[in-house]
């Protein structure tokens, strides 16, 4: 009896929604327009850039960016396909940078033989770049533009 009670006041509550539908504006990002209750077409996914330029890094410590493709590429716990050619027995062949040197050694300082497991999956921190429309306005600068811009306006070095 108890479960039928319940069964009857979810229909209730089924037909009460039915009647009053949320459809309010859908907020705009990735997917603008619509509303939240309709499920739009997910936008093409664009292009990895395979240019192989070295980007200039934006701080410091910032992990390079990857300048060429990487789909279909494995890793995972049972292979990483960019240590066939950043590696360090594999770059000299390659003439692929090696991964940073800190890459072989575990949280303690110490120098490992292998890439250390914390540092195993590329992805984690190397991503490839698009050529895409930022999704929201950015102002960032980097720190050499602060420096200079901070140069420029008060004469003297910062």
């Amino acid at each position: 009896m108890r479960i039928l009670s319940l069964l009857l006041t979810l229909l209730a509550c089924t037909a009460q929604a039915a009647d009053y539908p949320l459809d309010a504006p859908a907020p705009d990002g990735r997917r603008a327009g619509g509303t939240l209750t309709q499920t739009l077409p997910a936008p093409a996914l664009i292009d990895e850039e395979n240019k192989d330029i070295r980007r200039e890094r934006n701080y410091p410590e910032q992990p390079p960016t990857i300048p060429h493709a990487i789909r279909g590429y494995q890793v995972d716990k049972n292979g990483n396909k960019c240590l066939s050619c950043h590696s360090r027995a594999a770059s000299a062949k390659s003439q692929a940078p090696m991964v940073s040197i800190t890459h072989y050694m575990d949280r303690d300082g110490q120098a490992l033989a292998a890439v250390s497991p914390r540092r195993y999956f590329c992805n984690q921190c190397h991503v490839p770049q698009k050529d895409v429309k930022p999704l929201v306005e950015n102002q960032f600068r980097t720190i050499d533009q602060v420096l200079q811009d901070a140069v420029q306006n008060s004469g003297q070095t910062p």
